[in-house]
């Protein structure tokens, strides 16, 4: 639109003509807007408000009189408040070029100064102190023009031909060697040692891919020689089932054909054993009642003979008294007596062989030699001859 101007971001528009600024400045300063101007009655002009730059090359005696080639870069810009703006315009409005020179003087005094009070190791150990101290110097300068400093950068520090850094640097640049090839040694040995490790893992590796191997190798050995042997194990297991089952047959066959002989002949012998010895046993036990009847009987009729033999045997015994010279002392109580004790005799001869007939008989029985028998009326011991008792039985 015609009369309408703006300025760009980065500048400040002057309006001069007509009424007075702020504070009474020449002209009216207009940022981040645009603004009607008359044209003929108005004039406009721009002022950079961007960023600048001004280098400093200067040559500064330090404290120990050493003389040391100083580069620096300063970078500024003008203030964005209207104070600022007012003071730059008024000094570099029409020559804008000229911020950056009067900066970099301003600057190359105060760094003199600054570097004239340090030593050579100061200046050169202690760049950012050298930057503040020359910043908080200029700056007041600075905001008189209407200049901010942004940053102020030592770029390079050298003494010519005087070797007065090098000498400083070189116990540094010593140590810094020795350090380095320590720290190269180090490095060496530590490859040395992986490289050792590397080799001492390959050979591990490589010997327990070694074992690995002959285990495998064994695995399969063992495996093929297992199976190359089931076929014969399975047969030979096969022939050892068969002979067992063969042998338990042959067992239970035995064990059969045992009961069978014992059912067809043990027990029947042993059933014809049992009624033989049943019938030896009734037989014997007839033969014996037989033999106590017959024995109880020959008794009885031994006793009734005995009986009647007594007065016999009784007179027998007198009659050998009859030839005897026998004095009798007291009468006939001593006739009794002898006749008591001849009836006495013959008792005790019917006892005599009536035990004799008792133990003959308990022995099945027999006839023994001493069995009295009845001849002519009188009754005898039967027993050996007369003449064989006198000759001890023989003929």
């Amino acid at each position: 639109m015609f009369g309408y101007r703006v300025p760009a971001p980065d500048e400040a528009m002057l309006i001069s003509g007509g009424r007075r600024g702020l504070g009474g400045a020449p002209f009216r300063v207009v940022t981040g807007h645009g603004k009607f101007v008359l044209p003929v009655f108005r004039k406009v002009r721009f002022l950079t408000l961007s960023m600048c730059e001004a280098e400093v090359t200067e040559t500064c005696v330090t404290k120990q009189g050493i003389a040391l080639h100083v580069r620096a870069v300063i970078a500024f810009k003008v203030g964005n408040d209207s104070e600022s703006i007012i003071n730059a315009g008024q000094r570099f409005l029409s020559d804008q070029e000229q911020m950056s020179v009067l900066t970099g003087r301003i600057f190359a005094g105060h760094l003199r100064a600054i570097i004239g009070s340090m030593t050579v190791e100061e200046i050169v150990t202690e760049r950012q102190k050298l930057a503040a101290e020359v910043l908080d110097t200029s700056k007041t300068e600075m905001a008189k023009i209407g200049l901010i400093v942004d940053s102020l950068q030592i770029q390079s520090i050298d003494d010519g031909d005087t070797g007065y850094i090098d000498a400083m640097s070189a116990p540094h640049k010593a140590a810094i060697q020795r350090q380095a090839q320590i720290a190269q040694a180090q490095a060496n040995q530590a490859a040395a040692e992986a490289e050792q490790d590397a080799a001492r893992k390959q050979a591990e590796y490589a010997r327990q891919t070694a074992v690995v191997r002959a285990e495998y190798s064994a695995q399969v050995d063992r495996a093929q020689a297992e199976a190359a042997q089931a076929g014969p194990l399975a047969q030979a297991h096969a022939q050892q089932e068969v002979l067992a089952a063969q042998t338990e047959l042959a067992q239970r066959q035995a064990k059969l054909r045992q009961q069978q002989l014992v059912a067809e002949v043990v027990k029947p012998a042993e059933a014809e054993a049992e009624r033989v010895r049943i019938l030896a046993a009734a037989e014997a036990q007839r033969m014996r009642i037989q033999a106590e009847a017959a024995a109880s009987h020959d008794r009885v009729a031994l006793d009734r003979m005995l009986i009647d033999q007594l007065p016999l045997i009784v007179k027998e015994a007198a009659g050998g008294l009859a030839g005897a010279n026998v004095n009798v002392l007291n009468g006939a109580d001593g006739l009794g007596e002898i006749a008591a004790g001849l009836v006495a005799q013959g008792l005790t001869i019917l006892d005599s062989v009536r035990q004799n007939l008792n133990g003959q008989n308990s022995q099945g029985g027999q006839k023994t030699a001493d069995r009295p028998e009845q001849v002519n009326g009188r009754l005898e011991l039967q027993g050996p001859r007369a003449d064989e008792r006198e000759t001890g039985g023989e003929k």
